[in-house]
C-alpha cells in the first residue's frame, strides 16, 4: 500500500474532545478519574487506558490578546522508536502501516519502553488473571492498525469535524501541510511541521501553531546511542554466544545504564 501518515493540524482543533471519546470507544478503554486540578483539561497527560488527550495550552497573541492552543497528544508511532529499541523480548515492533504496536503475549511488564519513551506516552496497565495474581503489560495508541487493516481510517480521525485529523498518502499530506503553513504564518510566526528527523520521522505528523517546547515536545529528539547499540547490536550478537538466559542479565545491566543516561540527560535540561 502507499505510504500513509496520520497528521494533525492543531490550528484547526476546536478542543472538543470527541477524538478521546471514538478512541474510547473503539478500543474498548475503561473511564480514568483524575483529581481536580483546576485545569480544563481532562486528564495530564496520556496514561495506559487513555490512549489520546486533547491538551489546552494558554496563548498571548501579538496584539496582547489570549487564544487556546490545543494539541491531540497520542504516540506519535517513530520511524525510529526508543521503546522499541528498549524492549528485551522483542515485544513492540513497527507494522506494515508504519504503526508501533506491542504484542501482549510477549510484553513481561518490565517497564523498559515506558522508561525510555521518547514522547512519554507508553505506560504500564495492572490486570489480574483468573486466579486474581496482578500483572502488568504496557499499552499505548496503537494508530487503529487493526482499522487500517480492514481500510478503514483510525478511530480518532473519523470522529474529527474539523478536520484536524487526517489519515492520507504521506507525499499529498506533507505537499498540503506545506500550503497550509505558508497561510497560517501570519497569525503565528513560529509556526512549523512537526516531524523530527532525529528519530528519522514518525507516523503522526504535526502542524504546530507555535514552537514545539511550547506543547511540551522536544525540539528535536534523537535515539540514545546506548539504545541503539543494545537492540541492533549487543542484543542480537548476545543471544547468538550466550543464550537467552544470560542476555537477560546483559539487558538488565545495559538497560540500567540507558535509564541512567536518560535521567542525566533531563537533569541537564533542568539546569539549563
Amino acid at each position: 500500500m502507499a505510504d500513509y501518515i496520520k497528521f494533525v493540524d492543531v490550528t484547526k482543533c476546536d478542543g472538543c474532545r470527541a477524538c478521546m471519546v471514538a478512541c474510547k470507544n473503539w478500543n474498548d478503554l475503561p473511564t480514568v478519574t483524575e483529581e481536580y486540578s483546576g485545569s480544563i483539561q481532562s486528564h495530564a497527560k496520556v496514561n495506559a487506558h487513555t490512549w489520546n488527550v486533547i491538551t489546552y495550552n494558554e496563548h498571548e497573541t501579538a496584539n496582547g490578546g489570549f487564544e487556546w492552543l490545543f494539541r491531540h497528544q497520542s504516540c506519535l508511532h517513530c520511524v525510529e522508536a526508543a521503546c522499541e529499541k528498549a524492549c528485551p523480548e522483542d515485544a513492540i515492533s513497527h507494522t506494515e502501516f508504519g504503526s508501533v504496536v506491542i504484542d501482549h503475549d510477549k510484553c513481561v511488564g518490565c517497564g523498559y519502553c515506558v522508561q525510555n519513551c521518547t514522547f512519554d506516552v507508553v505506560e504500564l496497565a495492572t490486570y489480574k488473571d483468573k486466579h486474581g495474581k496482578e500483572y502488568r503489560r504496557a499499552q499505548k495508541c496503537t494508530l487503529c492498525t487493526d482499522r487500517l487493516e480492514q481500510g478503514l481510517e483510525p478511530a480518532c480521525v473519523t470522529a474529527c469535524h474539523t478536520d484536524c485529523l487526517i489519515y492520507d498518502e504521506k507525499e499529498k499530506v506533507l505537499s498540503e501541510a506545506e500550503q497550509r503553513l505558508a497561510k497560517i504564518k501570519e497569525r503565528f510566526p513560529n509556526a512549523n511541521i512537526y516531524n523530527p528527523q532525529g528519530i528519522k520521522g514518525t507516523t503522526t505528523v504535526y502542524l504546530l501553531a507555535d514552537k514545539p517546547s511550547v506543547y511540551g515536545l522536544p525540539e528535536n529528539p534523537k535515539v540514545p546511542l546506548s539504545q541503539i547499540v543494545w537492540k541492533d547490536y549487543a542484543q542480537p550478537l548476545g543471544k547468538a554466544m550466550f543464550g537467552v538466559t544470560t542476555m537477560a542479565v546483559v539487558g538488565s545491566v545495559i538497560a540500567h545504564a540507558m535509564n541512567r543516561e536518560k535521567g542525566e540527560h533531563k537533569g541537564g535540561q533542568d539546569h539549563e
